[in-house]
């Protein structure tokens, strides 16, 4: 799916000021045969519980599982403030030009990770967390 495909509902609950900036970006983008292709967007918490279900299996503590997978509670999946853009192009076209449109990278082990940070248009991006366990936001 990419960030147009309205009729999906990890696109079209996504906060509109992130869609908006998303789609700026992806217009800007494709003139230079760049195309954003929308992995993971909206989640309900269902589904997020299940990943972090998943997670914790997969990396054997919920200590492991945070790196990776936020619960229901914290995840900006739930609350449509992120989305994970796939496809290395895209990806290095937004850490080179996402800014710009207030889009950044938040976790250094996670490329694909982007939220608006409407800050970021004037003043560049945060520094990013190492991963997930490490923002304060994820704390519960």
């Amino acid at each position: 799916m990419t960030v147009f495909d309205d009729a999906i509902p990890a696109v079209a609950n996504l906060d509109p000021d992130l869609l908006k900036a998303l789609r700026k970006a992806a217009t800007d983008a494709a003139d230079g045969g760049v195309k954003f292709y929308v992995e993971s967007g909206w989640r309900s918490p269902e589904y997020q519980n299940q990943l972090h279900r998943e997670a914790v299996s997969k990396y054997g503590s919920e200590e492991g599982a945070a790196r990776w997978v936020a619960t229901a509670d914290t995840s900006s999946h739930v609350s449509g403030d992120a989305v994970d853009i796939g496809r290395s192009h895209a990806t290095a076209w937004l850490s080179a030009h996402g800014a710009g449109y207030g889009l950044c990278q938040i976790y250094l082990n996670e490329p694909w990770h982007y939220e608006l940070r409407t800050d970021a248009v004037d003043r560049g991006c945060p520094r990013m967390y190492a991963d997930p366990a490490q923002d304060p936001r994820m704390q519960q």
